[in-house]
């Protein structure tokens, strides 16, 4: 159970809880081994009826009732206790469950995107809920089970005890084999629970990216190879399932099969000490309700160690995660003032997952107010420019200064607030418009986010459906055009009026007029933001203060629009095919 131990901040902080449902465990136990010491009594009395049957039963009737009403006041008590019981424990097992899903998802937000690059979604998603889920299990059921089996085992065997001593120590004699082979098969639990946890994750992966990319597959038309292929993942989840079952199986009727030689050496040995005149009549019937009692809890001991053995592998594969440490991580406390000054200085940066070397050597400065156009082929780094300015890797080699201070040196929730960022793909979330353009500033009034909209050339479009603002979008935003979904990216970033602002080749799906629109009204609100635009278009990068041609990690040109069209290179090839294919007004 070493991995289980992370749960004990939890179990600390509901200790009051935790403790009030023990002491009504105890409590309500207490009342419920009452029951076959009066029903033993009952029996002796009853005996001595049939042995002297001259004797009046009125003699015996108030003691009888008195007996019967003592049994039914303890089931009642007994009942309204186990009810408290669960309320508190089985409560407590939500509230862990609640905090440790928010620190799962708090760690998933902490660790970087290179995390998220090595991890898919759906085994994410399924440590997270199935993983939990188990986990929950443990922290509730199978504490309540482990709880009431102990303190009833401790305070049946102590009335045993103290009622016949020898009977008792034949009665608990299968104890220690049950012990033996719990732990035989617990081993075989823990081993197989892991791998269908394992299983579990890479089915939840296929069908979440088959859902994603259900565009994908049907447009190729391979929908019978992806059903063969979750076919075969299911039976492979199914198998490993039950080799587990199989395993679990053999509890219960081992269980049952224990349970019952202990009532025949009840039967026997009693009967053998009744015979003697050692024990009552009473007392073998009382023994045997007290075996029979002890039944469920015992058969629970297979239940819950079962239990306990899925959610320590289950924990196991949380712990993985929460153990990771953050690759981007905020070493500064005090809040950092962003004025939007960005440089980069001999900058290096490889993807440590594909081992590319996407900067090699990278020099530029630019200042607050300006713009900074980056051109170049595919590959040849211009995202990743981008992603280190916003601190979502950081540079292997060199320095990257924001406000001339090193950006590991800068409050990073100050820098990501002052940073909008549009993507190249853009990714929008199923909710309503509206919604997803106020995700870049959540006060935002409708009015902002109308000019949000229009300044982003998406408010004509958005008129025309039925719901206008409050549409809802599908997952991703499928529901919009690729045109559609940029624009509203770009209205998102606008309405959060940052001091820097990324644009990733975010106008690729917009046709030209509309594109010099956009551009129009963002030369006019970002003429004091530092904007960095990424483009494969010459009619994006013209008006910019800056521009360098990215080539192979490395910058091949640099200059303004008018000096680069006047020098044979790269960016005078595509501005000239631009131009030829009218793509530059």
């Amino acid at each position: 159970m070493k991995e289980l131990q992370h749960l004990k901040k939890y179990f600390y902080k509901y200790r009051v809880q935790l403790t009030i449902g023990i002491t009504i465990t105890i409590i309500s136990n207490l009342f419920r081994v009452f029951v076959p010491k009066l029903v033993g009594s009952i029996i002796d009395i009853v005996n001595k009826q049939v042995q002297n049957p001259t004797n009046s039963i009125s003699i015996y009737k108030s003691e009888l009732l008195e007996y019967i009403f003592f049994i039914i006041g303890a089931a009642v008590v007994t009942g309204i206790l186990t009810f408290f019981m669960r309320q508190a424990i089985i409560n407590v097992s939500r509230y862990i469950e609640f905090d440790l899903k928010n620190e799962i998802y708090i760690q998933y937000q902490k660790l970087s995107l290179n995390f998220y690059k090595k991890n898919r979604t759906g085994d994410l998603m399924n440590r997270i809920s199935e993983d939990v889920g188990k986990v929950r299990m443990y922290a509730g059921p199978a504490i309540m089970y482990s709880i009431n089996t102990i303190t009833l085992f401790v305070v049946a065997l102590t009335f045993m005890y103290r009622q016949a001593p020898l009977l008792t120590l034949y009665t608990i004699i299968p104890l220690p084999i049950l012990s033996i082979l719990i732990y035989k098969i617990s081993k075989q639990i823990h081993k197989r629970s892991t791998i269908v946890q394992e299983y579990l994750s890479r089915l939840s992966t296929f069908t979440q990216e088959s859902f994603s990319g259900i565009s994908v597959i049907k447009a190729y038309g391979i929908e019978p190879q992806t059903s063969i292929k979750f076919d075969e993942l299911s039976a492979s989840s199914k198998d490993k399932q039950l080799s587990l079952v199989r395993v679990q199986a053999f509890f219960f009727p081992i269980m049952i099969l224990l349970i019952g030689i202990s009532n025949l050496l009840v039967i026997y040995i009693g009967g053998k000490q009744y015979i003697d005149g050692v024990i009552s009549l009473g007392t073998i019937i009382e023994f045997i309700i007290y075996v029979n009692m002890l039944t469920w809890p015992v058969a629970t001991v297979g239940w819950v160690t079962s239990i306990v053995q899925q959610a320590e592998a289950s924990q196991k594969r949380i712990n993985e995660f929460l153990k990771l440490e953050p690759e981007i991580t905020n070493a500064i406390e005090t809040p950092s003032v962003i004025n939007g000054a960005i440089e980069f200085k001999d900058v290096y940066f490889t993807y440590d997952d594909t081992n590319i070397k996407a900067l090699k050597g990278v020099s530029f400065k630019v200042n607050p107010g300006e713009t900074l156009a980056i051109i170049g082929k595919t590959g040849s780094g211009k995202s990743t420019i981008l992603d280190l300015i916003g601190r979502l890797y950081d540079v292997d080699k060199g320095s990257l200064l924001i406000d001339g201070t090193t950006i590991d040196k800068i409050n990073l929730n100050n820098l990501r607030e002052a940073t909008g960022y549009v993507p190249q793909d853009a990714f929008l979330f199923s909710d309503t418009i509206n919604n997803n353009i106020k995700f870049g500033k959540e006060e935002a009034t409708d009015e902002e986010v109308i000019a949000a909209a229009k300044n982003a050339q998406v408010h004509k479009n958005i008129k025309k459906f039925a719901k206008q603002y409050d549409t809802i979008l599908g997952e991703r935003g499928i529901t919009l055009s690729g045109g559609q979904k940029q624009r509203v990216s770009i209205a998102r970033a606008i309405i959060k009026a940052p001091q820097i602002l990324l644009f990733d080749d975010c106008l690729s799906a917009v046709d030209t007029e509309t594109e010099e629109k956009i551009l129009n009204n963002l030369s006019r609100l970002t003429h004091e933001k530092t904007t960095v635009i990424v483009s494969h278009r010459i009619s994006s990068a013209k008006n910019a203060d800056h521009i360098i041609v990215l080539d192979d990690g490395k910058i091949a040109q640099k200059g303004t629009h008018e000096t680069l069209i006047n020098i044979d290179g790269y960016y005078k090839e595509l501005y000239l095919k631009q131009l030829n294919a009218k793509e530059i007004l």
